[in-house]
């Protein structure tokens, strides 16, 4: 069965706001969304480079107007506990800026707190301004990002933890409250053969942005074949698309979305409705459950 996942909207402060994402969280929910996902950024430079690669511009939409981009795991807090059963991602996490050992115990606290329905999203980011203005080495993301992997995963399992790796050590350390299945969902992003290796070696899920369905099948491929190097089962890694990440226009188109659910994604997240007679702006969230009718009838029944 294929689920609905939707982004939260963060493009203007009216959408963005508390009572209003409260008010979509619990509409999502009641028209049966499976989850809601929470993007990153710590800081957005004014001028950047490498340009911003998910769009033709190459510029990342709204930072400069002041959209605001919120601390998705507060986010996320503040809104599980006005919902009973909607999973939150984050999508993603620039895992690096962050300490692992922090990180570990936030995740970990809204995993008590929501009874266990955070999907944790990490990847590595690509501003090198942003890891500069947080004093990490863009250099070292990569191997950043894996470390902490393996340091949140030993706090969450073990009491006491210790982890040795390269830039993340510590040794008999206890990190309370532990997640009660000692373990949170790790779903990482990236497009990149790179990235698809790590998802194959170290995910609980793959999450990638602005890619074709052709060469997210090709990835797709690739991430299993790296989880059965690593003496893992294919299933191990989950499959997650956003199709309109890549072709908002495509969104709707049944042929165009049956290339990423045939290639083995089980999640569809969709973006929220911001333009036409459905927009958030105008129609507000009464016409949120159509919305959410309309692509279950006219998508997904149909793939």
């Amino acid at each position: 069965m294929t689920r609905i996942g939707m982004v939260l909207p963060y493009v203007d402060g009216m959408i963005g706001s508390g009572g209003f994402l409260q008010d979509l969280a619990g509409t999502l929910e009641e028209c049966g969304v499976e989850s809601v996902w929470a993007v990153e950024h710590v800081v957005v430079a004014d001028d950047y480079e490498p340009h911003y690669p998910y769009s033709p511009d190459g510029k990342m939409p709204g930072a400069e107007h002041g959209a605001p981009m919120t601390d998705p795991l507060e986010t996320i807090a503040f809104l599980a506990g006005s919902t009973r059963t909607l999973r939150f991602g984050t999508a993603m996490i620039v895992a690096p800026l962050h300490s692992p050992v922090v990180l570990a115990k936030r995740a970990a606290t809204i995993a008590l707190h929501s009874g266990d329905r955070l999907l944790l999203g990490l990847g590595i980011g690509w501003q090198r301004e942003e890891y500069a203005a947080i004093g990490v080495p863009f250099a070292d993301r990569g191997a950043r990002l894996e470390d902490g992997i393996g340091a949140m995963r030993a706090l969450w399992a073990d009491a006491p933890a210790s982890f040795s790796g390269h830039h993340v050590r510590f040794d008999r350390v206890y990190c309370e409250p532990r997640p009660a299945k000692g373990a949170i969902p790790i779903v990482l992003g990236g497009n990149s053969a790179l990235a698809a290796r790590r998802a194959g070696r170290l995910g609980d899920g793959w999450f990638p942005y602005t890619i074709t369905p052709a060469d997210f099948a090709a990835r797709a491929d690739e991430v299993r074949a790296h989880a059965r190097a690593a003496g893992r089962a294919e299933s191990a890694v989950e499959l997650t698309a956003w199709p309109g990440s890549c072709d908002p226009a495509r969104e709707f188109d049944v042929e165009f979305v049956r290339g990423y659910t045939e290639a083995g994604a089980s999640r569809l997240v969709v973006n929220p409705p911001l333009f036409g007679p459905e927009s958030l702006f105008t129609a507000g969230i009464a016409a949120l459950p159509g919305y959410i009718a309309r692509y279950r009838d006219e998508v997904v029944s149909k793939l």
